[in-house]
Parts: C-alpha cells; sequence; structure tokens
C-alpha cells in the first residue's frame, strides 16, 4: 500500500490528498457500485477475497490498477534516487549498511543491543533507529556506547531513503564502521523501499510462526539473512525451526539462515563471523573501486584519445623540422616540385 499511498511523504495519503482516501471512479458502474478494478477475486475456492491479485498488486478503492503501478512506479524511481545517494556515502568510506527489518516483538532491539556489545570496540559501529513514535529503542541503543539517531516516522509504517539520507547529516559514521538502520516494526511495507543499504537483515522470532515467510514474501524474498531469534524459548513454544528455514528458502532460495539467542548468546559467534565478512567486503569493493578510478586517471593522463598526455597537439603533421638534431620524415604533407 505505501508505494502506491505515499505515505512516506508524511502521511498516510493518496497522491496529495492527505489522510483523505478520495473515492474517485472514472469508470462506468453497470449498477449502483460496481468496481471493475481485477479486484475480489476468490481463492482456491475458500472463498478468500485477493485484493492483491490485480497487475499492480494491490487495491485501492476507485483507482485503476494501471493508474497504481504508475504511482507505484513514480514513488519507488524517487525512492530510488535517494537510496543511490545514500549507498554512494556508505561506499566512499567502506561503511557496511545493514537494513534490519521484523514485525514488531520479534526482539529486534533486544538483539541489537547484545550485537553492539558483542564488539565492543573491535570497530566503530552507528545506528539509526526508525519507530512511529518516541525515542525509547534509541535511548537503549546509546546505553551500549553505540552512537544513535532516531527516526520517528509518525504516520508512516517505514523507513525510506530520504529519511535515511538525513539522519546521516546528523550522525557521524567512522570510515570502515558498521551502520545498522533498524527499521520500523512491518513485514509488509518496509520490503519495498530500499535505503541504500548493502544487506537486508530479516529477524523472525520463535514465538510467531514458522509461516511468516509464506504470510508475507515479499520480505523475505528481498532479505540476504534471515536471523531466526529467541531460540532460547524453542523448548517452551510450538515452532518447527525446519519448517521456517524450509519456507524462507521458497520464497528465497538463496538466502541464508542463522539461529541466535540475545539472551542465552547461542548462535551469535556465526551472526559476528558474518559481520566481519560484510565489513571485509565493504573494504575490499572500495578497494577494488579506487583501482579501477585510478586506473581511469592514468587512462585519462597518459592516452588522450590515443596521444601521449602531455597536453601537447602532436595529431599526425610532421613535416616540420627540429633543430635539437633529429627530422621527422613520416611521408605526412611532401611537396614534390
Amino acid at each position: 500500500m505505501c508505494t502506491v499511498c505515499g505515505c512516506s511523504d508524511g502521511g498516510a495519503k493518496v497522491e496529495g490528498h492527505g489522510h483523505h482516501h478520495h473515492h474517485y471512479h472514472d469508470h462506468d458502474h453497470g449498477h449502483g457500485h460496481h468496481h471493475d478494478h481485477g479486484h475480489h477475486h476468490h481463492g482456491d475456492g475458500d472463498g478468500a477475497l485477493d485484493y492483491g491479485a490485480g497487475a499492480a498488486g494491490v487495491h485501492v478503492a476507485g483507482v485503476s490498477q494501471a493508474r497504481l503501478i504508475q504511482l507505484e512506479t513514480d514513488i519507488l524511481a524517487k525512492n530510488a534516487r535517494y537510496a543511490e545517494a545514500n549507498r554512494a556515502r556508505f561506499a566512499a568510506d567502506a561503511i557496511l549498511a545493514l537494513n534490519l527489518v521484523s514485525s514488531p516483538g520479534s526482539g529486534k532491539t533486544t538483539l541489537l543491543c547484545a550485537t553492539l556489545n558483542m564488539i565492543g570496540d573491535q570497530y566503530p559501529v552507528a545506528v539509526i533507529e526508525g519507530d512511529q513514535q518516541t525515542s525509547a529503542d534509541a535511548d537503549r541503543i546509546r546505553a551500549t556506547g553505540a552512537p544513535a539517531i532516531q527516526i520517528n516516522t509518525g504516520k508512516g509504517c517505514h523507513l525510506d531513503g530520504h529519511m535515511v539520507g538525513h539522519a546521516l547529516d546528523h550522525l557521524t559514521l567512522a570510515p570502515e564502521s558498521v551502520l545498522f538502520i533498524e527499521n520500523v516494526g512491518n513485514l509488509v511495507c518496509p520490503a519495498a523501499f530500499d535505503l541504500g543499504e548493502a544487506a537486508r537483515v530479516a529477524i523472525l522470532s520463535v514465538t510467531e510462526g514458522e509461516d511468516k515467510p509464506l504470510k508475507y514474501p515479499d520480505m523475505f524474498a528481498s532479505a540476504d539473512l534471515v536471523l531466526i531469534n529467541k531460540i532460547d524459548l524453542l523448548p517452551y513454544v510450538d515452532f518447527d525451526v525446519d519448517a521456517a528455514i524450509a519456507n524462507a528458502r521458497r520464497v528465497n532460495p538463496r538466502v541464508r539462515v542463522l539461529r541466535v539467542s540475545a539472551r542465552s548468546g547461542e548462535g551469535m559467534e556465526g551472526w559476528m563471523k558474518w559481520l566481519r565478512a560484510g565489513r571485509n567486503m565493504a573494504q575490499a569493493m572500495r578497494e577494488a573501486a579506487q583501482e579501477e578510478q585510478a586506473s581511469r586517471d592514468h587512462a585519462a593522463n597518459y592516452h588522450p584519445g590515443g596521444g601521449c598526455g602531455c597536453g601537447h597537439d602532436h595529431g599526425h603533421d610532421h613535416a616540420h623540422h627540429h633543430d635539437q638534431g633529429h627530422h621527422h620524415d613520416h611521408g605526412h604533407h611532401h611537396h614534390h616540385d
């Protein structure tokens, strides 16, 4: 819905109408109230109404599927520009930016605090916190000693590239640091919005149910890593870890899955290893980019258009004489009497 309602621009709205979802109908009604938008699709004989079966994958009353697709394209294209600007900032300083996503209550902040305590002073870190209201989570992060800035989205249900870019202007990031972006607790809307991150980490707690990846496939399909959290509670809950992993890989066959517990510490070293590998990759990518730029600079300085780069116009007109004791006779511009 966020890709068409524009809530990331400051409120739940449809194409600039504030909080009023204007139900205009540019189609003919065969009777009193007939919406011909490709919705009201029935499921597999179970009587379910599938409002996501149209071409746009979403339904807004009174708005055609074609219009919804155009709105989504415009909103995501705008966000993509901000995300790419963020990504360039991260790449320039070899910063590993991670987008942490989950449903509310997954233990995301507790896991992040435990992660920061384990990292300690091994390498620099920073956190951008996203919530609709309060700075409670940012206060918890700062208590670990890590710098953090809070983004309150108001009625918005996700962070976007512009919000993160603005936060970066107010957050000092050391080169080669790890930036954790804790998104608003929501498994729907954040899936569509690139923040410029290097990787998206989806957190699924054992108290939620192993079918979450199937119910919210967009989020898990876009994840690079899934952390199954709170595994210390497995003896007390009805949760099938193997089924959860299988479901995640049904929607994303290449996703990596780690099992962790912030409380007991189980599996945390695997998570630390993954972070170190990601940080090393960020540094390697910066070095590769620097080498590529140096190569381009060398080519520009020494071979502009095939020349030597000295700034002189040598051309191919060598029918001239030098008093330095040598003569260039290349057969060009020879005059015969």
